[in-house]
């Protein structure tokens, strides 16, 4: 028995309504699966106690460039940031609520060469804590305590 005019466009209807129906969901998903794969760490802030004193100290060590500016009180030293490269960036922080430490979170500097990284952290008058050190089969590592009195590690990625 053939299909009506009506039905034709009816069953043409619901195959379009399946059809968006699947590619919103798959769309949804896909959506969720890139949230998903996300590094979870988005910004990072160092606390210094003199600012002037850890800008120094970066600028000699890592050759950072600073754009500095006051938010909610605090002075801030914000770090190189390429919106096409990997990986995060932060600030220096100062203010009321940022206080230095040893024994806090622990973030990780990027160093092209671990070895001249820490002959500039010499340089500079700051401390080795944790010599390079093979991480497994990804990178050297090593700790420093920076001119605030700060743990930072030092990481840098084998060839």
């Amino acid at each position: 028995m053939p299909f009506s005019t009506k039905t034709k466009d009816n069953a043409m209807l619901a195959i379009i309504a399946s059809v968006a129906m699947l590619v919103s969901a798959c769309s949804i998903y896909q959506r969720k699966e890139m949230v998903r794969k996300a590094n979870p760490a988005m910004y990072f802030e160092i606390p210094v106690t003199d600012m002037k004193r850890a800008v120094a100290f970066y600028q000699q060590v890592f050759g950072f460039d600073f754009q500095f500016e006051e938010i909610h009180g605090n002075q801030m030293a914000f770090i190189p940031f390429e919106l096409d490269g990997t990986g995060i960036s932060g600030a220096l922080a100062k203010g009321e609520i940022y206080q230095p430490s040893l024994s806090g979170t622990l973030i990780y500097l990027h160093a092209e060469n671990i070895d001249n990284t820490l002959h500039q952290v010499q340089l500079a008058g700051a401390k080795v804590l944790f010599p390079k050190t093979r991480a497994g089969g990804y990178s050297y590592v090593a700790e420093i305590e920076d001119s605030e009195r700060n743990r930072i590690g030092l990481m840098e990625p084998l060839p």
